[in-house]
């Protein structure tokens, strides 16, 4: 059991809606970047390879390929930094920690995309089509 006040600290500190991502999803991680007096967003797109912790503590690996080295970055997600994180492909995965891409290259590392009704991702625009046809 956590301790009251801690809990209450991170009560006030969590943000209300989380994003919906999955390990395996290939995501853009949109990050609030200051220089100077001037803020900015840069994006951080890659392929989700690890959640860990929980609460206010929580945070995901994000990997991809840049002019073929691999770059990774942990990212909290209750950080005031991230502006917004958003899903472009959800893949379908057997593992918690995906630590095994480090080891691939090229299209090794591609991942099958998750079929179904957990593939729709809440805020697409993408509706589920109806059964019906008029």
């Amino acid at each position: 059991m956590k301790n009251r006040i801690m809990a209450l600290v991170e009560e006030a500190h969590a943000k209300k809606e989380l994003p919906t991502f999955a390990i395996g999803d290939q995501v853009d991680v949109h990050q609030r970047i200051l220089e100077g007096q001037k803020e900015r967003i840069q994006v951080f797109s890659g392929t989700v390879i690890a959640r860990r912790g929980e609460g206010l503590r929580e945070t995901f690996t994000v990997r991809r390929i840049v002019q073929g080295e691999g770059v990774e970055r942990i990212f909290p997600i209750h950080s005031p930094k991230i502006a917004s994180i958003e899903v472009k492909r959800t893949g379908e995965v057997r593992r918690a920690k995906l630590y095994y891409l480090r080891k691939r290259v090229g299209k090794a590392t591609r991942l099958r995309e998750r079929k179904g009704k957990e593939a729709v991702v809440p805020g697409s625009e993408k509706e589920p089509a109806t059964g019906a046809a008029e």
